[in-house]
């Protein structure tokens, strides 16, 4: 069990006023930063209006490379027949290269599996890397893909060494459909379920354009890892790298964040991430924060009119996490309110347009997602319309708030409803939802 501390527990074994000082200014240094904010403060009297709360929460940047989180990572590699040639030579290289970036302190296992799996290297700490190598090398491909086997005997060699005060993680590659075993998203996402609960999140690496996106998602959704695209061998050096250096700047875990909004405040929905919502209170929680990198959390609320001039709180908001440095639970808290006027210049002028980007953002891949539902469904011209429509909607925010992202995301969509043909969909499906996802996790773009 975690200590509850904010910096009053590290300020209680100090003799000085000095040292007291100096204490509570480290402990803010290594501090989740948290911002919570209306995209609108201000809003219009007399009237219900739908506003929206962002919860943002920035990783702190663990200044001494040496003091970081340990790393206890399973690399599940699929060496099915599909990975022969350069595909299996490329993730050999790329997984080599990832463990070089290990401390000798961090726990590594690598699994690979075809029609059955096998453990090439048990959960050990990385001390000989190159014995670790020698055998990655030695990786053949051949037979069928065991895909659900493969992780669950990942997570088993994590479980060896599983802590709370380590970055417990598989990585999962692979280039085509599971079809040894169970296979279904469903299942896959019971299993993802499962391991979180355990504190282990697996990340998702698809290969190529045979994979099945939806069961990759499904399994990274449920237990909160990243998802990849890598749509060539080459490209698997750089995801490697990108997934090692988020599980090697991790510096929360366990972040739960509850909203308690006010009497008459309406919590509608949480925009991109799953959560309970009980009444007023709002729960939802996310695995990790890396450093110096935002995570949020935005809900949609219904407000109640009120008189021009009057002052409303509209929600408290606290978030535990357990700090990777300190190895304390630390407990932030805020709180936002807005106020009430009859002109519509001065809620325009008090808009905070980074919540509002945030909210058109989250909002625009879930249209997205209807558009790609609305293509499996045969349904092209009509996907095709949904995505004009949200790229014109995106577009008109990306001028109002002056956002290159929701611009980007703009043109995005307005070029993906130019790929809905049989040849480009395949591809044009995987970019869909590895973008849907980045966006929903606010995961770092590839």
């Amino acid at each position: 069990m975690r200590k509850k501390a904010g910096t009053t527990i590290v300020a209680r074994v100090c003799a000085t006023a000095v040292l007291l000082a100096l204490a509570t200014g480290a402990a803010r240094a290594e501090q989740v930063h948290l911002d919570v904010a209306m995209g609108h403060p201000v809003v219009l009297a007399e009237q219900k209006e739908t506003a929206y709360l962002r919860v943002a929460m920035t990783g702190f940047e663990m200044k001494d490379p040496s003091r970081r989180t340990p790393a206890n990572v399973a690399i599940v590699l699929d060496k099915s027949g599909s990975m022969r040639g350069d595909k299996i030579a490329e993730a050999k290289r790329a997984a080599i290269m990832a463990i070089e970036r290990l401390r000798s302190d961090d726990i590594v296992s690598v699994i690979a599996y075809d029609s059955t799996v096998n453990v090439l290297v048990p959960a050990t700490k990385a001390l000989d890397r190159e014995r670790i190598a020698s055998a990655i090398r030695r990786l053949q491909a051949g037979g069928n893909t065991a895909l659900f086997a493969g992780v669950s005997k990942g997570a088993r060699e994590v479980r060896k060494f599983l802590e709370e005060d380590r970055v417990n993680r598989v990585i999962l590659l692979s280039d085509g459909l599971a079809n040894v075993g169970p296979s279904s998203p469903g299942d896959l996402a019971e299993l993802g379920t499962s391991l979180i609960k355990e504190g282990i999140s697996v990340t998702t690496i698809g290969l190529g354009l045979d994979y099945n996106e939806d069961l990759m998602t499904q399994l990274a959704d449920t237990s909160d890892g990243n998802h990849m695209f890598a749509e060539t061998a080459r490209d698997l050096a750089r995801t490697f790298d990108r997934e090692f250096g988020d599980v090697l700047s991790v510096v929360a875990q366990d972040v739960t964040v509850t909203i308690n909004c006010a009497a008459g405040v309406r919590p509608v929905r949480v925009l991109g991430r799953e959560a309970d919502i009980v009444g007023q209170t709002v729960t939802t929680t996310l695995n990790q924060l890396y450093g110096g990198q935002m995570k949020y959390v935005v809900l949609e609320l219904e407000m109640p009119p009120g008189s021009a001039g009057q002052e409303m709180k509209v929600a408290s908001v606290n978030v535990s996490y357990a700090n990777m440095a300190t190895k304390f639970t630390d407990k932030l808290g805020g709180a936002v309110s807005v106020r009430f006027t009859d002109l519509p210049s001065l809620v325009e002028a008090n808009t905070n347009a980074d919540v509002m980007v945030a909210a058109v953002h989250q909002i625009g891949a879930e249209t997205n997602r209807v558009a790609l539902r609305l293509r499996d469904e045969g349904k092209i011209e009509e996907a095709r319309r949904v995505l004009m429509s949200n790229a014109a909607y995106l577009g008109d925010n990306a001028a109002k708030y002056n956002s290159k992202v929701l611009e980007d995301y703009a043109f995005t969509n307005e070029a993906g409803s130019l790929r809905l043909d049989d040849r480009s969909w395949r591809r044009q499906r995987k970019v869909m939802r590895r973008e849907q996802y980045e966006i929903k996790k606010q995961q770092k773009t590839q």
